[in-house]
């Protein structure tokens, strides 16, 4: 059985609950989740949670956790109730920005061997992402003469 990964967006699906209605919420949700290489979202007291925390952290990776429950703001239990709309179950696991899904589709992704080739891929995305950022800078700093600046 191969699982395919969806970005986030448009291809989830949002019948599953009326509690998924609220676009800003899906949206923060997406800009969390595009904002780092893996992105667990979690419940601190889950035990499926703990496993897939483990299971990453045990790979070398170190994920960017939301837990959601000890959100001070009412936002985490609304994206907690999105996420289960959307998806059925928490966590919800994204991989360079793109849906990998709950337990069961993370632990299949890893057994069939297709886990470790979306991490790398969001490593390079990551990476490349930082150089071109550097590259950006430095051509900023070529670009700025001191002689044409003008204070006040």
């Amino acid at each position: 059985m191969t699982y395919q990964t969806k970005s986030w967006g448009s291809n989830i699906p949002t019948t599953r609950s009326s509690t998924t209605n609220d676009p800003a919420i899906v949206e923060r949700i997406g800009r969390l989740a595009a904002a780092n290489a893996v992105v667990i979202f979690s419940i601190s007291t889950c035990s499926m949670c703990h496993a897939v925390k483990k299971l990453f952290r045990n790979m070398g990776v170190n994920p960017t956790v939301y837990e959601l429950d000890e959100d001070p703001s009412r936002s985490g239990r609304e994206m907690e109730r999105a996420l289960i709309g959307l998806i059925g179950a928490i966590p919800v696991v994204f991989v360079g920005g793109k849906l990998v899904g709950d337990t069961d589709r993370v632990m299949a992704c890893h057994i069939s061997g297709t886990l470790v080739p979306l991490l790398k891929d969001a490593d390079r995305g990551i990476s490349s992402t930082e150089e071109e950022e550097e590259e950006e800078e430095e051509e900023e700093e070529e670009e700025w003469d001191p002689d044409s600046a003008h204070f006040g």
